[in-house]
């Protein structure tokens, strides 16, 4: 096969469900107003995490990096009736435009935010998941995974974003920057944890679905 990644993210982007009003006004503020916009999620992976959310219809999420909040009102649409999402973020400047567009959602009470840092926050938790979704900082990917499997029910769900780190992993490891050897790290312990069942997907910066066995 002989195609490029752009024409494939493009094409993928064109052909799949419009995002609601909604995600699209949210979409557009975030770059207007937000510092690196490219950390939203996009049309295509937005689908993805709702879909998935509407598959299992979790009754609890942690979604570990916020944002401005897309992915979250995403996943959000497969809630149980009466399901919740955790949502962790350090920085409190994106409150304002969470806040605004989780209330328009109509998803404003099963919505609980937590401003911080993540791996202080996590472990105060004290109830489990149906579902987590990992965007935070990739540096800490690994100790994410320490803290959170514990928390991931039997036949739970942990999405990964940003997997393939703009294609960074596919080169040398002698040109690995320092975030890129430690996702390729992370992903070689997805890929060998002898309790999660891993597939791979490239799908915009690439994402990975682990189920715990």
């Amino acid at each position: 096969m002989d195609f490029s990644y752009l024409e494939t993210s493009d094409y993928i982007e064109m052909r799949s469900t419009n995002e609601t009003a909604i995600l699209a006004d949210l979409r557009r503020e975030t770059e207007i107003k937000c510092l690196n916009p490219i950390m939203l999620s996009g049309k295509a992976q937005g689908n993805f995490l709702s879909i998935i959310s509407k598959i299992i219809k979790p009754k609890n999420v942690l979604e570990i990096g916020t944002y401005s909040g897309y992915s979250t009102l995403c996943i959000a649409e497969g809630l149980d009736s009466n399901g919740m999402i955790d949502t962790i973020d350090k920085n409190e400047e994106l409150l304002e435009i969470q806040n605004k567009y989780f209330k328009k959602s109509g998803f404003r009470e099963q919505i609980k935010q937590h401003t911080g840092n993540a791996l202080e926050i996590i472990p105060k938790i004290t109830y489990s998941f149906d579902m987590i979704f990992l965007d935070a900082d990739k540096e800490n990917y690994s100790n994410y995974l320490d803290i959170v499997y514990p928390l991931l029910k039997k036949g739970g769900i942990l999405l990964t974003d940003n997997v393939l780190w703009h294609g960074k992993v596919l080169k040398s490891k002698n040109n690995h920057d320092k975030t890129t050897k430690l996702i390729d790290e992370f992903n070689k312990k997805l890929a060998l944890h002898k309790s999660l069942k891993t597939a791979m997907i490239p799908l915009r910066d690439g994402i990975s679905i682990s189920i715990k066995l």
